[in-house]
Protein backbone atom coordinates (compact mmCIF):
# COMPACT_ATOMS: atom_id res chain seq x y z
CA UNK A 1 0.00 0.00 0.00
CA UNK A 2 1.69 2.99 -1.16
CA UNK A 3 1.04 6.22 1.14
CA UNK A 4 2.17 9.90 1.46
CA UNK A 5 3.45 11.82 3.78
CA UNK A 6 1.29 15.27 4.01
CA UNK A 7 2.29 18.88 6.03
CA UNK A 8 0.36 18.48 9.63
CA UNK A 9 0.96 21.47 11.28
CA UNK A 10 4.70 22.23 11.38
CA UNK A 11 5.21 18.59 11.26
CA UNK A 12 4.79 15.62 8.85
CA UNK A 13 2.72 13.07 9.00
CA UNK A 14 1.28 9.92 7.70
CA UNK A 15 -2.88 9.70 7.42
CA UNK A 16 -4.02 6.45 7.70
CA UNK A 17 -7.55 5.58 5.75
CA UNK A 18 -10.59 3.81 7.64
CA UNK A 19 -9.73 0.31 5.98
CA UNK A 20 -5.83 0.58 6.98
CA UNK A 21 -7.03 1.50 10.89
CA UNK A 22 -9.67 -1.23 10.55
CA UNK A 23 -6.73 -4.05 8.77
CA UNK A 24 -4.33 -3.07 11.85
CA UNK A 25 -7.09 -2.61 14.06
CA UNK A 26 -6.35 0.19 15.15
CA UNK A 27 -8.53 3.06 16.64
CA UNK A 28 -7.81 6.83 17.42
CA UNK A 29 -5.46 7.40 20.60
CA UNK A 30 -4.25 3.69 20.48
CA UNK A 31 -0.35 3.67 21.60
CA UNK A 32 2.04 2.59 19.03
CA UNK A 33 5.52 1.74 19.04
CA UNK A 34 7.87 3.43 16.77
CA UNK A 35 11.17 1.93 15.71
CA UNK A 36 13.97 3.00 12.71
CA UNK A 37 15.83 0.05 11.74
CA UNK A 38 19.17 0.40 9.97
CA UNK A 39 18.54 1.53 6.32
CA UNK A 40 15.88 3.44 7.53
CA UNK A 41 12.76 1.26 7.71
CA UNK A 42 10.16 2.32 9.60
CA UNK A 43 8.20 0.02 11.83
CA UNK A 44 4.87 0.86 13.53
CA UNK A 45 3.96 -1.92 16.23
CA UNK A 46 0.65 -1.52 18.24
CA UNK A 47 0.83 -1.50 21.84
CA UNK A 48 -1.88 -3.76 22.71
CA UNK A 49 -2.93 -4.58 26.85
CA UNK A 50 -1.93 -7.93 28.11
CA UNK A 51 -5.03 -9.71 30.76
CA UNK A 52 -3.88 -9.87 34.63
CA UNK A 53 -3.48 -12.72 35.79
CA UNK A 54 -6.67 -12.48 38.06
CA UNK A 55 -8.47 -11.74 34.36
CA UNK A 56 -7.09 -14.88 32.98
CA UNK A 57 -8.14 -17.10 36.09
CA UNK A 58 -11.62 -15.62 36.28
CA UNK A 59 -12.08 -16.56 32.22
CA UNK A 60 -10.93 -20.11 33.09
CA UNK A 61 -13.22 -20.09 36.01
CA UNK A 62 -16.23 -19.13 34.14
CA UNK A 63 -15.67 -21.33 30.80
CA UNK A 64 -15.24 -24.36 33.50
CA UNK A 65 -18.20 -23.46 34.93
CA UNK A 66 -20.21 -22.37 31.48
CA UNK A 67 -18.83 -25.84 29.98
CA UNK A 68 -18.67 -28.26 33.39
CA UNK A 69 -21.12 -30.65 31.65
CA UNK A 70 -19.35 -31.17 28.70
CA UNK A 71 -15.84 -30.95 30.44
CA UNK A 72 -17.12 -34.21 32.34
CA UNK A 73 -18.52 -35.93 29.50
CA UNK A 74 -14.81 -35.53 27.70
CA UNK A 75 -13.11 -36.60 30.77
Amino acid sequence: MLKKLSKLGNSQGLVFDAALMELARLKVGDDVNVEVHEGGTITITPIRPRPTPKEVTDTIKQTMKDYARTMRRLA
